[in-house]
């Protein structure tokens, strides 16, 4: 388990050979986005951030498909375009392509938020489901040059979840429910993973911050 930020820098260094796309997965509260963030920051104006989250179904589409109620369970992403975006991504490096970003203002993504210029060298992107064996999702491992696991102790995350539901509206009655129904299902899936991933990386050690919502 790395704990030395300085070891996952020099590591990203040495991934040559074209832009190098980086996945960093983990469940729900783990620090993904934080991490993901504070990779992106330290590798200033060569690398950008394309989060997961941009491929989240609409509400209006998960309400007609009836599930509105687990919104963030795997089927609840657009899979395969997020698989399609970082193929392009990859192989891309003559014009710059427009990534969506999650709106947690709103709870929708947006398109064409994010821009992937031609002189990005580094795209760092987090989400649940980068490490899962099923449907599209081998083929979001592949079009990755490493995947990173994000993890911090039990205890804490489900702690600062639950907080992030009830800052972003949710009762505390409610928080705990989501978390426990919706968010902990699918952390036992992504758990089952965690093997897959290039390594794994103590988020609480790194001392990179408070995780973000992610």
């Amino acid at each position: 388990m790395v704990n030395d930020p300085r070891v996952l820098l020099d590591r990203v260094a040495s991934l040559g050979g074209g832009r190098v796309l980086i996945g960093i997965a983990g469940c729900p509260g783990a620090g993904k986005s934080t991490a993901a963030a504070w990779l992106a920051g330290a590798l200033g104006e060569r690398a950008v951030q394309v989060p997961m989250d941009g491929f989240h179904l609409a509400n209006a589409e998960l309400v007609r498909l009836g599930r509105r109620g687990r919104k963030g369970a795997i089927d609840t992403f657009d899979g395969a375009g997020y698989r399609a975006l970082l193929e392009r991504i990859a192989v891309e490096r003559g014009e710059t392509v427009y990534a969506p970003e999650f709106d947690r203002e709103v709870g929708e993504p947006v398109a064409g938020s994010i821009a992937v210029k031609p002189e990005a060298e580094v795209v760092v992107t987090e989400g649940n489901y980068l490490l899962d064996g099923e449907g599209p999702w081998p083929g979001v491992r592949a079009a990755l040059t490493e995947v990173w696991y994000c993890e911090t102790p039990e205890e804490l995350r489900l702690e600062r979840l639950i907080k992030r539901h009830e800052r972003f509206g949710k009762p505390p009655e409610k928080a705990r429910a989501w978390v426990e129904q919706v968010d902990e299902p699918n952390a036992r899936r992504i758990r089952e993973a965690r093997e897959r991933a290039d390594l794994v990386i103590d988020f609480e050690a790194l001392g990179v911050g408070k995780p973000e919502a992610e």
